[in-house]
């Protein structure tokens, strides 16, 4: 039940803003934001069950993030994992578009994948059509179509509208929106999830229950001289914050 707002070209000091919630049950084993041992020039977090991650970024200026698309599909053992196909991305010197087109869809799980850099953006779902260039534009994401109407994603992406047109974007501001724990109407609750009260805990843009829920908020932010600052905020099962990592670096080609 992830959610990523991302906005391209919408602001002079950012040209590339992205906001995300990652959500996942909270016994999977996590690694916190870092630089990798075994791939040094990728930061990020890990889920050190299947050894992929769901965003990072490259020291190169490259950055991928991918989210579980929820449907009705059977999830087989033999399907590759998806968190790798962030990772594959960030080693790969091939553009944006041409990485996704290069893509088998059906030997994955349900996945949304938004892949870029400064100069091109582009998204694949295996269940949404072909890959595509993201042009300027604001975007929201969830575990459906992209900007698909759901109110947490249709809530998240006006919120970082208003952040954009009074010129407050920064990490602060945008860590705020995505502690959004205001659940969605009861219109849009999920039949196919058990329990009323789980269905209804997951319309909120910021998860909280025992078991499952937002695990870190995490913000990117690039600016037009080719500087990255990544900030991931973690918390536990109550939804109170555990520990930050963050950096800041400049492109190196």
């Amino acid at each position: 039940m992830c959610l990523i707002v991302l906005a391209i070209g919408q602001s002079t000091e950012y040209p590339l803003i992205l906001a995300g919630n990652r959500d996942e049950f909270h016994a999977r084993a996590t690694q916190e934001a870092d630089w990798w041992s075994d791939k040094p020039d990728v930061f990020g977090g890990r889920d050190l069950q299947a050894g992929g991650t769901w965003l990072a970024l490259h020291r190169n200026g490259r950055f991928a993030t991918v989210t579980n698309f929820r449907d009705a599909q059977p999830v087989s053992p033999q399907f590759r994992s998806r968190g790798h196909l962030v990772t594959e991305f960030l080693e790969s010197d091939r553009p944006p578009l041409q990485y996704l087109e290069a893509i088998e869809g059906p030997a994955y799980a349900g996945f949304n994948l938004i892949v870029g850099d400064l100069h091109e953006v582009a998204f694949l779902s295996n269940r949404d059509g072909e890959p595509r260039a993201l042009p300027d534009g604001l975007y929201g994401l969830g575990n459906e179509a992209l900007d698909g109407p759901g109110d947490k994603v249709r809530r998240s992406k006006e919120g970082l509208a208003g952040l954009l047109a009074q010129n407050t974007v920064d990490e602060t501001t945008l860590l705020r929106l995505l502690d959004d724990r205001s659940k969605g109407p009861i219109e849009e609750v999920d039949s196919s999830i058990p329990g009323t009260d789980r269905a209804h805990a997951v319309t909120a843009p910021f998860i909280v229950m025992p078991d499952y829920g937002t695990r870190c908020s995490t913000v990117v932010l690039a600016n037009a001289s080719g500087e990255w600052r990544m900030i991931e905020r973690r918390f536990n099962a109550q939804g109170v914050s555990t520990g930050e990592s963050g950096i800041t670096f400049a492109t190196r080609t």
